[in-house]
């Protein structure tokens, strides 16, 4: 069963077209990752899933609802499905960890602090984190600030999980941690997955299937080994990193 259907997206912003026709289906429970270079239109790819770009042409669909029909009401309904990784964890300064991973519950609920602490305590231990509760993000190292940020991303039970480029800004330890968690919640939690990122051991290593987009184009969809193995010399030459082949750097 499909939990996000998109087809025919197109997108763009003046003159400039940023999605050129992408047509994507991620299955319930899969975990899909979309690699692409910078400008490639990942993130505007994903700002559609959730709901917060809508296209010129074509539709997305999560759980069987065309966001593009849906009031502001029905939106916000389907966003209470989604937690989101961001790129640079995107904690408040000036809130706690426990707040920071509660701060949905505590807009979107009648939990009181005692109730959002203890389920705050429960996600920070899922992804590694024990007894930082009332520790400030200025006191955490980068890997720590990214677990507060997952933790915070499963607070409200999601069933999708979007992941913007999890592993930006980690040392290689670091980031294979990550990953790890990543997998490990995908089995705990049952929930699907779409990561944007341009790192390739990071994609082999969650995907159940790769996407790379190009142009604004999906260009080849398979699992990692298929990816591995592609005769597509546009995918080729991205995931070896080569400097000679169709695509040119900026």
């Amino acid at each position: 069963m499909a939990m996000i259907e998109i087809t025919n997206l197109c997108k763009g912003f003046g003159s400039h077209q940023v999605l050129r026709g992408v047509n994507l289906t991620v299955e319930k429970g899969e975990s899909m990752t979309v690699i692409g270079g910078s400008g490639s239109g990942k993130s505007v790819l994903i700002k559609h899933i959730i709901g917060l770009l809508f296209p010129d042409r074509g539709e997305v669909k999560v759980d069987g609802e065309v966001l593009n029909n849906l009031d502001e009401r029905g939106l916000n309904d389907v966003r209470k499905k989604f937690g989101m990784l961001f790129q640079g964890a995107a904690l408040f300064d000036s809130l706690t960890v426990w707040e920071n991973v509660g701060f949905g519950l505590k807009q979107h609920t009648k939990m009181s602090d005692k109730e959002i602490r203890d389920v705050t305590t429960q996600k920070l231990a899922l992804v590694g984190l024990k007894g930082v509760e009332d520790k400030m993000p200025s006191d955490l190292s980068g890997g720590m600030k990214k677990r507060v940020g997952l933790a915070r991303a499963i607070a409200m039970d999601p069933q999708i999980i979007l992941y913007d480029e999890p592993t930006t800004g980690l040392d290689p330890i670091t980031a294979d941690a990550i990953n790890d968690l990543i997998v490990d919640l995908r089995k705990k939690l049952g929930v699907t997955s779409v990561a944007i990122t341009h790192d390739m051991f990071s994609a082999y290593k969650i995907s159940d299937r790769i996407a790379m987009l190009y142009k604004g184009e999906i260009q080849e969809t398979g699992t990692p080994d298929e990816i591995r193995g592609t005769s597509n010399p546009i995918v080729k030459q991205f995931i070896t990193g080569s400097a000679v082949g169709p695509i040119t750097a900026d």
